[in-house]
């Protein structure tokens, strides 16, 4: 898809090229009439049932969910466009509590670096500029009942197909820059496990229930990375709040726990993993429309 391909001012989508090319920008301007309008016109092309369609506060503005349920799966509509992506730990600044926090592990050997940002740099997803379709997500992730190697295969017979990296982190934030879907802070007096008063029990901006359970391990076409958690790790090894939290930091990509996934370790467990099926729109269907990285 041509850099810059959007809906054109003053239009709506009226073909599958059209929808896969709305860009998060145009989405959020639409009226709540038009949006509905938007969102029939992608259920019918996937021969589903739109399920509703609402109106709610982000980043400041309005932004429309989407639900549309197909095969008794539901679906979230991600709009897409040229979208900025990754985390810049140079940038921002952890509060006292959250780098006092991260020394006191550091202190028990857990971290990687002597200081948070050092972390942080290691985990978290470089900041980047893509271009990426519109498309449906899965608003709940589903666990494998194959190998990861047979996993595109296996979402293919069901007109799915495996979220790229980018996709993912695209959903999940949803335009925020942002250390979490929901902001930079997270408690520090509990970890997220257990825990049914934090923010990460709530539906993120486009409506899907994402990063909200650090036992999650969401597997994208990436297979140098996981996302959406790291597998209880952080929480059974007693890291300490934030490191315990920070796996479900929307950049957040656990490299070591790739590995273990991919490897001969992660032989026979592939039952423990998640993954989030994308549902394209378009003539492209069953594969990522992505320009990469600027």
């Amino acid at each position: 898809m041509p850099s810059g391909s959007s809906v054109p001012s003053g239009t709506t989508p009226d073909s599958p090229d059209s929808l896969a090319a709305l860009t998060l920008g145009r989405w959020r301007s639409f009226e709540p009439a038009t949006a509905r309008r938007v969102a029939r016109e992608a259920a019918d092309l996937v021969r589903g049932r739109l399920i509703g369609v609402e109106t709610v506060e982000h980043l400041g503005g309005p932004l429309h969910r989407v639900r549309i349920e197909r095969d008794g799966q539901e679906f979230a509509l991600i709009p897409g466009g040229r979208v900025t992506l990754g985390f810049d730990p140079e940038t921002w600044r952890p509060t006292a509590e959250q780098a006092a926090d991260y020394a006191a592990s550091q202190k028990q050997g857990f971290g990687y670096g002597a200081d948070l940002r050092e972390h942080l740099a290691h985990m978290l997803s470089p900041r980047r500029d893509v271009l990426l379709a519109t498309v449906l997500m899965a608003v709940e992730g589903e666990r494998l009942t194959e190998p990861p190697a047979d996993l595109p295969a296996v979402l293919a017979e069901r007109g799915l197909r495996v979220p790229t990296s980018d996709e993912w982190e695209h959903a999940c934030g949803a335009g925020a820059d942002t250390l979490f879907r929901w902001g930079d802070d997270c408690p520090l007096d509990r970890v997220p496990y257990g825990d049914r008063t934090g923010p990460h029990n709530e539906p993120n901006a486009f409506g899907l229930r994402i990063a909200h359970d650090t036992y999650s391990t969401e597997l994208t076409s990436d297979t140098g990375e996981v996302r959406g958690g790291d597998g209880g790790e952080s929480v059974c090894g007693g890291y300490g709040h934030l490191l315990a939290w920070l796996p479900l930091a929307t950049a957040h990509t656990h490299p070591d726990l790739a590995e273990f996934v991919y490897g001969e370790d992660g032989d026979g467990l592939y039952d423990d993993f998640t993954v989030r099926p994308v549902l394209p729109l378009g003539r492209t269907a069953g594969h990522a429309v992505t320009a990469g990285r600027a």
